[in-house]
């Protein structure tokens, strides 16, 4: 059965914030929103990751390429592979990531 929630925002600062918008045993999907020239700095993890912009845009790093990215766009980064956003100036960003397996580090402790 569906499990429908309305989750809170948490605010990571620097002008980012997410929620987890759907969690599951196998795949977690979260809301990632950027103030206008906010920075999701590099990082990695092992998940299988997408990356789907839903307004706004910028700039994602994986590895060392760069891809610019608008509404619309999707990118898949493959676990362990740093990456990283750069949210264009001007406009805000809402990107929707889907996680494989879920973080269990987003997860409230």
């Amino acid at each position: 059965m569906p499990i429908l929630t309305k989750p809170d925002w948490e605010d990571l600062g620097g002008g980012i914030k997410r929620r987890i918008t759907a969690d599951g045993e196998k795949l977690m999907q979260v809301e990632v929103h950027f103030q206008p020239g906010a920075e999701g700095y590099t990082h990695n993890h092992p998940h299988e990751q997408t990356t789907y912009v839903v307004y706004g845009g910028g700039t994602y790093t994986i590895e060392d390429r760069a891809y610019e990215m608008r509404a619309g766009d999707i990118i898949l980064v493959p676990g362990t592979l740093p990456h990283g956003f750069l949210a264009m100036q001007g406009e805000e960003t809402l990107l929707l990531d889907s996680f494989s397996p879920p973080r269990e580090d987003f997860r409230k402790k």
